[in-house]
């Protein structure tokens, strides 16, 4: 039987399948692209009774989960392995070791120039926030002194015409009352 482009099967035949060529062959060839598909030959994989079905489900199944119990085992056996030809020796176990000493040591380090960094760029802010304040505590204490002087100016200059006026209105009362 043979499958066709549609997914129904056929009888097969000889001839169709075998082609014999008796003409004399050309100097030139077909390419690859140009030539047609053959035909698959093989039966359909799916099954064709619902029993057939049963049975594959049931072999599904069943195969699936040894398939993934081989594949775990397969995965330990060779991590162990790894484990094993890595710390057989003792200079194996201490290179081992010093190699995660190394690790962790770089690791440390990495962390403490982080956190120098931080406090760095920490300092580094509060030092340009301070110095933002004190100018401008600077600032609003000179444009307040300022004013105060303008205000004391004026109520001195205000308070000696004040002065003066209520002199010569005495003087001026005097006069009239002496009179």
């Amino acid at each position: 039987m043979a499958t066709t482009s549609q997914g129904t099967t056929r009888p097969t035949n000889s001839r169709s399948t075998t082609r014999k060529s008796t003409a004399r062959k050309t100097g030139t060839r077909r390419s690859a692209t140009s030539r047609r598909p053959t035909r698959a030959t093989t039966t359909s994989t799916q099954p064709k009774t619902p029993i057939e079905q049963v049975g594959q489900i049931a072999e599904r199944a069943v195969l699936v989960p040894v398939g993934a119990s081989l594949l775990v085992r397969d995965n330990l056996v060779s991590t162990v392995r790894g484990l094993v030809t890595k710390y057989r020796t003792r200079a194996g176990f201490e290179r081992e070791l010093k190699r995660y000493e190394r690790r962790g040591a770089s690791a440390r380090n990495r962390f403490e120039r982080q956190v120098r960094r931080t406090r760095t760029r920490f300092e580094r802010q509060m030092r340009q926030r301070r110095s933002l304040v004190e100018r401008t505590v600077r600032q609003n204490r000179r444009r307040f002194e300022r004013e105060v002087r303008s205000v004391r100016k004026d109520l001195e200059r205000q308070s000696s015409q004040v002065g003066a006026r209520a002199q010569k209105l005495v003087s001026d009362a005097q006069g009239l009352i002496g009179q």
